[in-house]
């Protein structure tokens, strides 16, 4: 089994990046550490803070937030970082050749209930012509991204990472601290039969994904002629690892529970890291009406709809958003 340095090595990726990937993943090792602790090390909990999305945060929230921040500043070769947690963007080294986003607690509600969770991480390159401070920075298309991996503290530690030369699988390997290349290349399967989606939401749903959705629960004897089984772990970064490892669909529609919020999961820390690995891995991903990769964010904070997994899967519950 390979390690990280040399794999990316392979692929011809930058050594400034490579060091950089490699220090991020130092971070979510102390996290793995932390969270495999749980109540012993007092990390459980919600602190009395909200974040800038308004959602209570968990003493883990903050640890992972303030652990992935220091240690990314530290580098030298990061111009900004911005953070799920974080109100506003912040500077690094002016001269900089890489911005870094990340989520560094997905799913942390399932931190009490010893469940899933992760990191997602998202590299891009700076803008030379844009001051560190300079939000705009980070106003990239996803298909601007370098590099993008989500790190999932399960039974095992596993790291989904791709450079876009396809998205390889690594497990960390506690007897020496480091990740160790376990899947050369996942591989989704075009076709499923799974799904999952947030079922207590459907009365709020558009009505392209309610009719998409009935047909699915209709099995055998509805119009796609097959049964379905449906899947869900209230943490995206856990949803997502299965369909990387069996494929499926998952999706988190626009709704109108919220008019405010008619869209749930971050562009810029969710969903386009997300995206690109699912791409690489020959799925596909979609808001239902265009490439989530192709939109130019216009807030580090913004939202979207999404809808990825499965290509075939994918492309027909977008067909019925295109009706």
């Amino acid at each position: 089994m390979r390690r990280i340095s040399p794999v990316l090595q392979q692929d011809g990726v930058d050594s400034d990046l490579i060091s950089l990937i490699k220090t991020i993943l130092a971070a979510c090792r102390e996290i793995s550490f932390r969270v495999s602790q749980g109540e012993l090390a007092g990390v459980l909990g919600s602190t009395l803070a909200e974040n800038i999305q308004g959602e209570t945060q968990k003493k883990l929230d903050v640890i992972a937030n303030e652990l992935l921040k220091e240690v990314i500043l530290e580098t030298g070769v990061v111009k900004a970082i911005s953070s799920e947690e974080e109100d506003d963007t912040v500077a690094g080294n002016p001269h900089g050749k890489y911005l870094v986003t990340f989520d560094p607690l997905d799913g942390s509600s399932n931190t009490d209930i010893n469940s899933l969770i992760g990191t997602i991480f998202s590299i891009l390159p700076a803008k030379a012509e844009l001051a560190a401070e300079d939000a705009g920075q980070f106003l990239q298309p996803g298909s601007a991204q370098l590099a993008a991996g989500y790190v999932l503290y399960g039974p095992s530690t596993m790291l989904a990472l791709t450079t876009g030369k396809g998205t390889r699988l690594y497990t960390l390997d506690k007897t020496y601290g480091g990740f160790l290349l376990t899947a050369e290349q996942a591989a989704i399967p075009k076709y499923t039969a799974e799904f999952a989606i947030n079922m207590s939401n459907q009365r709020y749903w558009q009505p392209a994904m309610q009719a998409y959705i009935a047909d699915l629960l209709q099995g055998k004897e509805g119009p796609r002629g097959k049964n379905y089984n449906m899947r869900w772990i209230a943490a995206m970064v856990g949803d997502v690892h299965r369909v990387l490892c069996r494929g499926g669909i998952f999706a988190y529609p626009r709704d109108s529970k919220d008019p405010h919020k008619p869209d749930k999961l971050r562009l810029m820390y969710e969903a386009n890291p997300m995206s690109f690995l699912v791409e690489q891995a020959g799925g596909m991903s979609s808001t239902g009406y265009e490439r989530i990769m192709d939109i130019v964010p216009t807030d580090i904070h913004q939202r979207v709809a999404v809808i990825l997994g499965s290509k075939h899967e994918v492309e027909s519950c977008v067909a019925y958003h295109q009706r």
